[in-house]
């Protein structure tokens, strides 16, 4: 990030999205948004992991698209409406679109913005990030990935805090094993973000998910000694690690969604959903 750079401000957000009658909803969007709350069992049967597969086969190529179209002078509403469109041509439903009152069918996190941006008229600019995330809804199952992609001429020092969040996500990957627990993901993530001297941000964590789009195990992305959880095969979730080029503290904006470092400094962060395999893992967003 360049020193001329502004802070990001809220733009005009344009009018909800339809979505065809005939593509399944998830069930909160009947009941006002408000998800169950449920635990999710680990999956063992073959259908449920291959409609698992499927969901985040197609959210990856919704991913893939959205960056592709990433460049200075689109508007992150642009890049819902690509997002969208996508969605509905792999027959999913956008699962951000009408959860707990989310307006649009991506998160867009610009800059200082950690996540949860809600797409608006705002232009990207040369030196931004831009942190897309996805998740579709279907055949009945959650597929959820996210990627920070660079906008013209980025700075060096914000180049280097998306490279090191990025071999953050792979590292705690390659932490999931039957039989580990899940503090040994944050663990791997905190060892090298705090070695190049990154924040990590605490509040927001990975998440299990399949027939739920949140749900346990919550995966913290730093040394969390209480999360002792073993983990065992069919447990599917979320690791989604946000490092800060400042301090990790945040702040969340009016909206009640966006979430923005309070020293105004860059965030990075990459997602994927894994699966735990009776001899590793499977990383479903590949």
């Amino acid at each position: 990030m360049t020193a001329t750079q502004q802070p990001v401000r809220p733009g005009k957000v344009s009018p909800n999205r339809g979505v065809p009658s005939s593509i399944r909803r998830p069930p909160y969007i009947a009941n006002g948004g408000q998800p169950s709350g449920r635990s999710l069992a680990p999956l063992t049967e073959a259908g449920a992991i291959a409609r698992l597969r499927a969901s985040c086969a197609a959210a990856r190529r919704v991913l893939d698209a959205v960056g592709t179209a990433v460049a200075a002078g689109v508007t992150t509403d642009e890049l819902d409406v690509i997002a969208h469109d996508l969605y509905v041509a792999e027959g999913g439903y956008p699962s951000p679109l009408g959860y707990r009152g989310f307006p649009k069918s991506i998160c867009t996190s610009v800059n200082e913005i950690v996540a949860h941006g809600i797409p608006d008229s705002r232009a990207l600019l040369d030196g931004d990030i831009v942190n897309c995330d996805i998740t579709i809804y279907l055949d009945g199952m959650h597929g959820d990935c996210s990627a920070t992609f660079l906008v013209g001429d980025v700075a060096p020092n914000v180049q280097a805090l998306v490279d090191v969040t990025q071999q953050c996500l792979d590292l705690g990957v390659a932490a999931v094993r039957p039989g580990a627990r899940i503090r040994d993901i944050g663990r791997a993530i905190q060892a090298t973000a705090h070695k190049h001297d990154y924040g990590i941000v605490r509040e927001l964590v990975g998440h299990g998910i399949g027939e739920e789009f949140h749900s346990t195990p919550y995966v913290h992305h730093y040394e969390e000694p209480r999360d002792r959880t073993r983990l065992r095969a069919g447990m599917a979730f979320t690791i989604e690690p946000m490092l800060t080029l400042g301090s990790p503290e945040v702040v969340q904006w009016d909206d009640g969604w966006t979430i923005a470092t309070l020293d105004g400094l860059p965030s990075a962060q990459f997602e994927h959903t894994v699966l735990v395999t009776v001899d590793g893992v499977e990383v479903l967003t590949a």
